[in-house]
């Protein structure tokens, strides 16, 4: 199977002035241009006013084309007698960029259009007057890859300084004072440096596999110090827990001997009082009924002496110390509580680290907080 496309002396009539190729079912617009069928409508199709590309005769509405018969027939008998000549392109060759099928070998590359054409599909460069102005150059392969992004020319020189390719231009510009040489010398240079390239790159690869190796050892040692940390945790927080429950147990039991305790007093206070009231008014009474001067005096000295014996103004009923103190420990332990909580970062909020550590490390200070909040536990 080779390339359809007609050679170059066969196609100066058959080719539409858009595609390039030979005709596909031509038409004809009005002012007597032939273009494929599709190619004009899809040229027409994102147009705004409607103009012939060949002779830019403007069309105030799309004109209507017609089909050319004579030029389609014409069209399908050269079809059938032509037999290609040209051989398939084989590597290292180019290949033609336009070619469909079998890709024939290419004669020039252009470029302005970044396109490589065999001898038939150049024919429109030396024919149409709108491309035969586009600097062709012998065939290139990866043609757009090989131009200077900046002065859209070949890149043929390397420059030494800043070690990159070069174009002729970039040598009079921003390259003007950097030393260059062609490709193929730099090429044969660097070629000659390959086994110490190598070894370079040897060492940089060893280099970057033993970094490997140690960021894997110290990720493990970052686990085995959060395993060890996480069990400290848990055992001060456990320990919390236990001295949490035992205080809960202990708190009724201890508050209600408390209660008990000042209830008891509170009953003897009482009946002492009750009594005194008592025997102060039986006093009172034996003293209304006594008419013996000596023995009326005598007995209200005794109840004068009785109110004075004890001022049970001063006497209070005081809460047990003890309850109280503990209640305050209670307090100082969830504030230390909630100031140890609040310097532990949630798992959302907490910032990831950089780079991982060295190694695993003692921490000291860390440890005796943990004793610290133990020993408020007990």
């Amino acid at each position: 199977k080779v390339c359809k496309c007609p050679p170059r002396h066969l196609t100066l009539n058959f080719s539409c002035p858009i595609c390039l190729d030979v005709f596909n079912s031509p038409v004809s617009t009005p002012c007597g241009h032939n273009y494929c069928r599709t190619c004009i409508t899809t040229f027409w199709d994102d147009k705004v006013q409607y103009k012939c590309p060949v002779c830019n005769e403007l069309f105030h509405t799309q004109p209507d084309i017609q089909d050319n018969t004579l030029l389609s027939e014409m069209v399908d008998q050269f079809r059938r007698s032509v037999r290609v000549k040209e051989q398939p392109c084989v590597e290292p060759e180019v290949p033609c960029d336009i070619c469909t099928g079998t890709q024939l070998k290419a004669v020039k590359s252009c470029l302005v259009c970044f396109i490589s054409y065999c001898q038939t599909h150049l024919e429109p460069h030396q024919r149409v007057t709108v491309v035969k102005r586009h600097e062709l150059v012998e065939p290139m392969d990866r043609l757009e890859e090989k131009m200077c992004k900046k002065h859209n020319q070949p890149l043929e020189l390397f420059c030494q300084t800043e070690q990159v390719c070069v174009c002729q231009l970039c040598t009079v510009t921003d390259h003007k004072s950097h030393p260059v040489v062609p490709l193929k010398e730099e090429y044969e240079v660097k070629t000659a440096q390959l086994g110490e390239i190598e070894s370079e790159v040897q060492q940089t690869i060893q280099e970057r596999q033993r970094k490997i190796e140690e960021i894997k050892d110290r990720e493990e040692r970052c686990k085995a110090d959060a395993a060890d940390q996480i069990a400290s945790g848990v055992r001060a927080l456990n320990a919390l827990k236990d001295r949490i429950v035992d205080g809960l147990e202990n708190l009724d039991q201890m508050v209600k001997q408390e209660l008990e305790s000042t209830e008891e007093q509170v009953s003897g206070l009482v009946k002492e009082l009750e009594q005194e009231i008592e025997d102060i008014r039986s006093e009172m009474k034996q003293l209304s009924h006594i008419e013996d001067p000596l023995h009326f005096l005598q007995t209200l000295r005794t109840l004068n002496n009785r109110q004075a014996t004890r001022v049970w103004t001063t006497v209070e009923i005081h809460c047990p110390s003890m309850i109280t103190s503990y209640l305050d420990n209670l307090m100082g332990l969830k504030k230390t509580l909630n100031r140890y909580m609040d310097g532990v970062p949630d798992t959302e909020s907490r910032p990831k680290r950089p780079t991982l550590p060295a190694a695993k490390v003692e921490r000291p200070e860390r440890q005796k907080e943990v004793e610290n909040f133990l020993t408020l536990c007990k």
